[in-house]
């Protein structure tokens, strides 16, 4: 049986505009910094991409500055404010003597939900790109973090998005490259990549194709509701991405869920990729309120732009089995 992929916030497959992209440039020879021919075909390729991924961001070509990923971008320095990488995805802010930095997750990673992130200077818009509308130049934030490989670009690939006249710490010392905020011969295939899926992911949200993921997400969530007594389905009565269900059953453990759904050929999550090898309780749902034991029978299900009807009835039935078998042993 075709295994089913519904992991999509933890990773994308790889676009083929993107796929396409990287190939070409890897014959590319120069290095961006050189001031010859080869060198300058090289900036070419990497200032098209800053380009590609400014226009679907919604910021301006300069005030991207590619970096390795989202955890890396969000390890700016801020007026001496220091920055904890691992809160990654979640509200959060912190303080040192005579600084403060203030910074939210725009679409969080497990639930979905979209904040009101009105008045963050930091916001990580990791989830947010090329599923729902958003522009850097109104959201207020001085920073962003993205990741490519969140919206079908390669893995090691990301960009901190910095306000023009915003005062930041380099990320990395060295040479002069990324306006001296990221030292470091640059990552030509990968950044490449990112800028064709940038694209291509700008190019679908214009289209409204995610309309369909999310009638499907919503089919799939009612069918569940119906023939699962007590289920919960995190933040449904909230603004949330169009592709992302988090829900549970309290008691039945969602790391139990996840392995079941992976012997039945299914790839779901029970939480953050970032922490989902670690057996606690999710705190971005016990700062919803949530306790210990529904935190911690929780799993996420995060459709891609290919997932079909078929996809979600082989999931719901083979779910629902599992389910069944549950409420059995718990009799």
């Amino acid at each position: 049986m075709n295994r089913v992929y519904l992991d999509h916030n933890a990773t994308t497959p790889l676009r083929p505009e993107a796929r396409v992209a990287m190939i070409a440039a890897m014959d590319v020879l120069g290095n961006p910094s050189s001031v010859h021919g080869e060198g300058r075909a090289a900036r070419t390729l990497v200032e098209r991409a800053r380009g590609q991924v400014a226009a679907a961001i919604g910021c301006n070509p300069n005030e991207v500055i590619f970096t390795s990923g989202a955890t890396e971008a969000a390890r700016v320095l801020a007026a001496g404010a220091e920055v904890d990488p691992t809160a990654h995805d979640c509200v959060w802010a912190h303080h040192k003597p005579g600084a403060t930095l203030q910074a939210a997750g725009y679409a969080n990673n497990e639930t979905g939900v979209i904040a009101e992130a009105s008045g963050a200077q930091l916001l990580d818009i990791v989830q947010a790109v090329g599923k729902v509308p958003f522009s850097f130049a109104w959201s207020g934030a001085d920073m962003a973090i993205v990741s490519a490989h969140k919206f079908g670009g390669p893995k090691g690939v990301g960009a901190l998005i910095l306000r023009d006249g915003v005062e930041a710490a380099a990320l990395a010392i060295g040479g002069g490259q990324e306006q001296g905020r990221r030292a470091g011969t640059e990552n030509i295939t990968g950044i490449v990549g990112m800028g064709a899926a940038a694209e291509a992911a700008a190019a679908d949200l214009a289209a409204s194709t995610w309309a369909r993921v999310e009638n499907l997400r919503n089919g799939m969530e009612a069918a569940l509701k119906a023939s699962a007594h007590g289920l919960i389905i995190f933040g449904d009565d909230q603004p949330r991405l169009p592709n992302t269900s988090n829900f549970a059953i309290p008691g039945w453990k969602g790391e139990t869920q996840v392995m079941q759904m992976d012997l039945a050929g299914f790839a779901v999550s029970a939480g953050s990729a970032c922490s989902s090898g670690k057996v606690r309780p999710s705190r971005v749902l016990r700062a919803m309120g949530y306790d210990d034991v529904t935190a911690s029978s929780a799993i996420r299900v995060s459709l891609g732009l290919k997932t079909t009807e078929t996809d979600i009835a082989r999931f719901c039935d083979a779910w629902l089995a599992e389910y069944q078998r549950y409420k059995a042993r718990a009799a």
